[in-house]
């Protein structure tokens, strides 16, 4: 979207150049469609962490001295595939810990700064879209894990910020205040570069190839949910609902690519079951 803007504005200036006898013809001719068609290869193509990365992620935090505080955290991005604004936005009123369902009703964005305004300020919007209003049930990890943040939050406090008349906001920065995209993706390089680190000396002692974690941001939670979901779930319709897609298609494409990613491993069962047929 932001090339096609600034094509814009390009094309009808490189066209009175043009016509003025500047310059005899107008590169930006045709550029946009063959951005597109090279943008369409990877049309579909998701970014996620495979099972043994989300397993070295996870487990890395797991009692570190440093970052457990963040395991719950990403435990509950992991296993709810919420966007990242769904996510910052959970309020307490939100968490039904009983049924043990998330009632995903809105999310915090980033709003056009006034004047008056502080550096970042984040706003309430409905989400992305309108299949995002939608319930998610709760897994058991995710259910210990807000249980584990009210309690804890029963002795430091609990989060008092209020964002156009919204509070009770579940998750808190080092200063009391909501969590930001920035303050998760700010934690996930510093993770991850960690594990790298302790993982390469870890496996030169061990003489083995490490297992390095690659440099991704909140968003590749969200898609590895899906992916996870996708190869263990094969009614569609469920997973679009508690994905929250509007196309069905975005579905599709995250279901055909991770159950491509498992045909090996059917064949295998295949193979195991063979001379039973």
């Amino acid at each position: 979207n932001t090339v096609a803007t600034i094509h814009c504005c390009l094309h009808p200036a490189f066209e009175m150049a043009v016509r003025d006898d500047i310059i005899r013809k107008n590169p930006c001719h045709g550029v946009l469609g063959e951005i597109s068609n090279d943008l369409g290869k990877n049309k579909g193509v998701r970014n996620a962490l495979t099972l043994d990365q989300q397993q070295a992620f996870m487990n890395y935090m797991d009692g570190h001295e440093v970052y457990d505080h963040w395991w719950p955290i990403f435990m509950i991005l992991l296993g709810t595939g919420c966007r990242c604004g769904e996510f910052i936005g959970l309020r307490w009123q939100d968490i039904d810990m009983d049924k043990r369902t998330i009632d995903i009703n809105h999310s915090l964005v980033r709003v056009k700064r006034h004047r008056g305004d502080p550096a970042r300020r984040l706003g309430v919007s409905l989400p992305k879209t309108e299949s995002g209003i939608r319930i998610i049930p709760m897994l058991d990890q995710v259910h210990d894990c807000f249980k584990r943040i009210y309690e804890e939050q029963l002795v430091t406090g609990f989060n008092e910020t209020e964002i156009e008349g919204m509070s009770g906001f579940i998750f808190k920065n080092a200063n009391g205040d909501v969590l930001c995209e920035q303050n998760l993706n700010s934690a996930i390089r510093r993770i991850t570069e960690s594990y790298n680190m302790d993982e390469e000396v870890k496996a030169a002692k061990e003489k083995r190839e490490p297992l390095l974690l690659p440099h991704f941001s909140v968003h590749y939670l969200r898609h590895t949910f899906c992916t996870r979901f996708c190869e263990n779930e094969t009614n569609i319709k469920v997973i679009q609902a508690v994905m929250g897609h509007k196309n069905f298609k975005t579905t599709m494409d995250v279901y055909a690519e991770a159950t491509g990613n498992k045909k090996q491993e059917a064949m295998q069962n295949l193979s195991a079951k063979w001379k039973e047929f």
